[in-house]
């Protein structure tokens, strides 16, 4: 198990393949262990890099309120940790508007972006109301509900539940609710033109109510090509994972 010290803040991180790099950033509740089938696939071509963001899984704590921005600093000193210069930043659900902070704030940290039914602004009902409810369920302390829930509708087996499970429950009820409340209030959508680096845009063609997030970042990011995958809604990484694995393979090919 690898760890990085940052600040006292212990940092989990994974490590797999060699060549170009890949940081995959983990929504919230969840840990980077939804990622398993990118790892397995992408680091036969790719290094992939993964990491559970502070408070959740295998990391400490944070005594740092959880925002974007520490995230962003994260990354950029688990990228300077392992030798790296830059790397693709890919992001899934919230991890999506984690890729945006970091290509508008930290730009010479990056390759590209890759974001999977991301977003740049909370403005529909739909997601308020479940960021809402997030929100509450972490305030309360009932992490255990917001692990099942989540990984349920994430795993696509028994065993890839259990663990994902197992992983989430160990996130911190505190941080977890600044994650929530950071993200509802994020809003980056008139700073987009200043993101430069390619970025690929990927949702579930049955994902509806994020059709709209995805027009909005089609656009308004300068450079950016836009993918919906047949049969699935938000759970890409694990429900859609071969389809995701070869359009992110092309892609960063396309671009290295």
């Amino acid at each position: 198990m690898a760890i990085l010290n940052i600040d006292g803040i212990s940092l989990y991180h994974n490590v797999k393949g060699q060549g170009t790099p890949l940081v995959l950033i983990h929504p919230i509740v969840l840990t980077s262990f939804n990622f398993k089938y990118q790892v397995e696939e992408l680091s036969s071509f790719f290094q992939v890099i993964t990491f559970d963001i502070r408070g959740h899984g295998k990391s400490s704590v944070s005594n740092e309120l959880i925002t974007f921005p520490l995230i962003v600093e994260d990354i950029k000193k688990l990228l300077n940790h392992l030798g790296l210069e830059k790397a693709f930043i890919g992001g899934y659900s919230t991890g999506g508007s984690i890729v945006l902070e970091l290509l508008r704030t930290s730009p010479e940290k990056a390759l590209g972006g890759i974001i999977i039914g991301g977003y740049s602004e909370v403005n529909d009902l739909y997601l308020k109301q479940k960021i809402s409810l997030g929100i509450k369920l972490a305030g309360v302390g009932a992490i255990p509900v917001l692990a099942w829930s989540m990984s349920k509708t994430n795993s696509d087996t028994k065993e890839m539940f259990k663990e994902s499970v197992k992983e989430a429950r160990k996130g911190n009820a505190k941080n977890i609710e600044q994650y929530f409340r950071y993200s509802l209030n994020y809003n980056c959508t008139n700073q987009l033109s200043q993101v430069h680096h390619p970025v690929l845009l990927v949702y579930g063609e049955k994902d509806k109510p994020f059709h709209h997030y995805a027009k909005m970042l089609n656009e308004k990011l300068p450079q950016n090509e836009l993918l919906f995958i047949e049969t699935v809604n938000h759970r890409i990484p694990t429900k859609a994972a071969g389809k995701l694995n070869r359009v992110i393979r092309d892609f960063i090919e396309q671009h290295t």
